[in-house]
């Protein structure tokens, strides 16, 4: 790896899009990109083992730094030996910077300049999170990449706060890059922000890239936009960052929204949403999104989804799902959280394929036609 911890190599371009077919090395491995990432919050995928998550293809996990600095600590796991030891995932880790969950506190929380001042969820605890706490934290976490301290703005904020949100984000940032101590190691990705102004993106791209950092996130949006204003700055967002380095777009896990994405030039994306839908009786198919609650699946003894290879699919049936969750057993969210976690990896795998075939804007209009217009 030399001295970085992060190399980033563009394998391919789409002749029809800005899709690009990536690679990226770390210390933990290769991870081919367009990629969906699982969350990990708790040093868990929730309801799954290691093992099976790697047995949907994921290649690497998300960890998040403001729960595991409340609890566990982060000094214990920096004593088991770091995140990859303490929850037996080999595989790449990225842990974000916990100001997203800083922010989504509201009242629980205070900004300035020094960082956010927050009462723990647990206990009511008080608490300082800065910029340099959140690399010491994620220094201890021993992730391969990890992000940069910045203010998640609210979705509906003004001109002027975004203005003064973004420019503090770039001083915070500047602190964390102080603050790393391991970048043979550890990759630190920095924010843009910006809200929807694009002059501010731009202030804020041109900011951030001066920086040379490994890679770059897109910040500031899936946080309760329409999905119009999300595909607005997905339009030119991408374009402000470095060709040859990765762009990820924080808290993305809907089809439509990952594939809108990949089409403008975004790398990496990650979300909760396949396996809290799981949890909730929700499996995403081939064929479009099923509740399992339904009544109609009562005698259906088909695998949840016919074109998928998960274990779920290949040893299951709907009857025999659907009898799972209206017990209210544990299996049916184990299950569940592995088809949807497989479908949206096996669906980056096809994205790939496309991308290196130059259709990726065939195989858009093949899902879509298929999941938004399917019938189960």
């Amino acid at each position: 790896m030399g001295n970085s911890a992060l190399i980033f190599e563009l394998l391919h371009k789409d002749a029809s899009s800005k899709a690009r077919r990536g690679r990226m090395t770390t210390p933990h491995g290769v991870i081919e990109t367009p990629v969906f990432m699982p969350v990990g919050t708790q040093a868990t995928v929730k309801a799954m083992k290691p093992e099976e998550v790697k047995a949907t293809g994921a290649q690497i996990i998300l960890g998040n730094t403001y729960h595991l600095y409340l609890r566990p600590g982060s000094d214990i796991i920096r004593e088991a030996g770091g995140l990859h030891n303490f929850m037996n995932w080999d595989k790449p880790i990225l842990t974000d910077s916990g100001g997203y969950q800083v922010f989504s506190l509201g009242h629980m929380r205070k900004i300035s300049e020094e960082g956010v001042k927050f009462s723990s969820y647990i206990d009511g605890s008080k608490h300082m999170l800065t910029p340099e706490k959140s690399i010491e934290v994620q220094m201890d976490l021993g992730s391969d990449i990890m992000m940069a301290f910045d203010e998640c703005a609210p979705p509906d904020a003004d001109y002027d706060y975004i203005k003064r949100s973004q420019a503090l984000t770039t001083r915070w940032l500047e602190r964390c890059i102080a603050a790393q101590k391991n970048t043979e190691k550890q990759a630190l990705f920095g924010i843009m922000q910006g809200g929807f102004f694009r002059d501010l993106r731009e202030i804020s791209a041109e900011s951030i890239v001066r920086f040379d950092l490994p890679g770059y996130a897109i910040g500031g949006i899936s946080v309760g936009e329409t999905k119009e204003e999300y595909i607005g700055v997905l339009e030119y967002a991408p374009d402000l960052l470095p060709e040859n380095k990765p762009r990820y777009v924080m808290g993305i896990g809907t089809p439509d929204y990952i594939f809108e994405a990949v089409e403008h030039g975004v790398d990496m994306f990650d979300c909760v949403e396949p396996t809290r839908i799981a949890r909730h009786g929700m499996a995403m198919t081939s064929f479009g999104r099923v509740s399992i609650k339904n009544a109609k699946f009562a005698r259906d003894f088909r695998p949840l989804d016919p074109e998928c290879d998960c274990y779920t699919c290949r040893h299951y049936s709907r009857a025999y799902l659907r009898h799972l969750f209206k017990e209210g057993e544990t299996l049916s969210h184990m299950l569940l959280s592995e088809h949807n976690l497989r479908f949206l990896s096996k669906m980056c795998e096809g994205i790939r394929k496309s991308i290196e075939e130059d259709r990726f804007m065939d195989l858009k209009a093949e899902f879509y036609s298929k999941y938004y217009g399917g019938q189960n």
